[in-house]
């Protein structure tokens, strides 16, 4: 793969680990790939691709990024702590105004400046927020919602070159698909590094085929970025999309037993929106008898543990413990 311009902010590679407990359970070989250790502002997936979007921000000459997410967006949280380190400005566009606990109180102590949104009205207010931030003579660098460019997305195709590297081909991988760029890149780089696996999206809020044509496009942008052009057609993207009804950042049973069970056997946190619900997701397909007994299966664990101490969900997670 071209190798593109990058600043080191993760701490890499993230670990690959085994869940023997949930592995004797389940009756398949289950591993966990810890991006919630990369280190940067409590760590997480978006780190990653910070690395390839900052050095594009500093090339362009930018003195702040400006970006968009829930008020417990974890994207934004990462944004804010590795603007912080590279001494940027941030501007933080986020919908639904809530109490600052978790990822919000940690924007706001890495120095965050953050307007309000309506959810619908977010990408006009995110365009507003960089005018904004150029009228009053700065050099603001537009960052998408979940770092979701071909750009940011390229970081997770050298990602699973890093798995591979470990020595890991899981026959299957399972995470959190939002944004879609963590999968997209995942599919491109499995294209062109033969890996053969089936890299499955657990979709946190979008129908399936609204997000499989998302990822196959943005897995087609993202293969042309790292020098080998490919079309991806949706039919290729695996989403399931059972586990997002409840809405995003609804907090269900489902999150909550899987919160408990991987805390419980591993010792291992997950957040109440993204991990939560793909390990729900992946606990219902194993009961299922999705996984069979030989397969090696892989969950990425994308980060956002800050949001379990956000007050709304903290209550309800304590309520169950």
């Amino acid at each position: 793969m071209k190798a593109l311009p990058r600043i080191p902010l993760a701490a890499l590679p993230t670990p690959v680990q085994p869940l023997p407990r949930l592995s004797e359970e389940l009756g398949f070989t289950l591993l966990v790939k810890r991006d919630d250790l990369t280190g940067l502002a409590f760590g997480g997936n978006k780190v990653r691709k910070l690395e390839y979007l900052l050095a594009d921000a500093q090339a362009q000459g930018a003195d702040m990024v400006v970006t968009t997410g829930a008020a417990q967006s974890n994207h934004c949280r990462q944004t804010a702590g590795a603007a912080a380190k590279l001494g940027l400005g941030c501007h933080l566009v986020l919908t639904t105004p809530r109490r600052p606990s978790g990822n919000l109180l940690l924007d706001g102590l890495l120095g965050a400046r953050v307007t309000w949104a309506a959810p619908k009205a977010r990408a006009q207010a995110l365009a507003q927020a960089v005018a904004e931030e150029a009228a009053q003579g700065r050099r603001p660098y537009r960052i998408p919602y979940g770092g979701s460019s071909p750009l940011g997305a390229a970081a997770y195709a050298y990602a699973l070159e890093e798995l591979l590297s470990q020595g890991v081909t899981p026959d299957t991988i399972v995470f959190a698909s939002s944004s879609g760029g963590t999968q997209a890149g995942l599919v491109a780089g499995a294209r062109l590094l033969g890996f053969r696996g089936r890299i499955l999206g657990i979709s946190i809020q979008e129908p399936a085929p609204t997000l499989r044509e998302q990822v196959a496009v943005l897995a087609s942008q993202t293969a042309a970025l790292l020098g080998t052009p490919t079309t991806f057609r949706d039919t290729e993207i695996f989403v399931r999309d059972a586990y997002a009804k409840a809405g995003y950042g609804v907090v269900t049973d489902a999150e909550i037993n899987a919160i408990l069970r991987f805390a419980r056997a591993e010792g291992l946190f997950l957040d109440p929106v993204y991990t939560g619900r793909a390990a729900a997701a992946l606990l219902d397909l194993a009961a299922q008898g999705d996984f069979a007994p030989q397969e090696t299966v892989l969950f990425w664990h994308t980060g956002g543990t800050p949001a379990l101490f956000a007050t709304d969900y903290a209550q309800t997670l304590a309520a169950a413990a």
